[in-house]
């Protein structure tokens, strides 16, 4: 999914339905746990350079998951959205995409694609994200993913 909710369009989908339960489906289709806490609302700058020379830089708000031991924890839409404008000062832009910062076996970054009102509450559909050479024609990787000869890969 390459579809990613900004931090307006998530503020916006949480007070659609104020009050209401939050759930986080993962890409696989799996919950995180209904327990969960947002222990971090923050604002992430990379700068880089990719393989090919150019340099680069990503900006967005990752909402850092928690799963405790506290089983009755319930984050409601409006507790997230007014921590959402909370950290407004330090996310500096409503334009942010947002991603969903979750650890289960590793920690995971996973876009925030979509935002549902169900009757359960509101569902947050988080995306994949995936590696890939930025630059292609300067490493010389082909269709099939392999890098050219004469070049070498990045």
């Amino acid at each position: 999914m390459d579809i990613r909710m900004n931090v307006g369009m998530l503020r916006t989908a949480l007070e659609t339905a104020p009050d209401a339960r939050l759930h986080l489906m993962l890409p696989s289709g799996e919950f995180v746990p209904a327990h969960f806490h947002v222990t971090e609302v923050g604002r992430v700058h990379k700068d880089f350079i990719d393989c090919g020379g150019t340099t680069r830089s990503t900006t967005s708000c990752v909402l850092q998951v928690w799963v405790a031991g506290d089983v009755e924890h319930r984050l409601s839409t409006t507790r997230l959205a007014g921590i959402l404008r909370l950290a407004a000062p330090i996310l500096g832009s409503d334009e942010l995409p947002v991603e969903v910062e979750y650890e289960a076996g590793v920690v995971s970054q996973y876009p925030v694609a979509a935002a549902e009102v169900t009757p359960a509450g509101v569902l947050l559909h988080l995306g994949s994200k995936h590696t890939d050479c930025l630059a292609p024609e300067r490493c010389g990787v082909g269709e099939n993913g392999a890098c050219g000869p004469t070049l070498g890969c990045c």
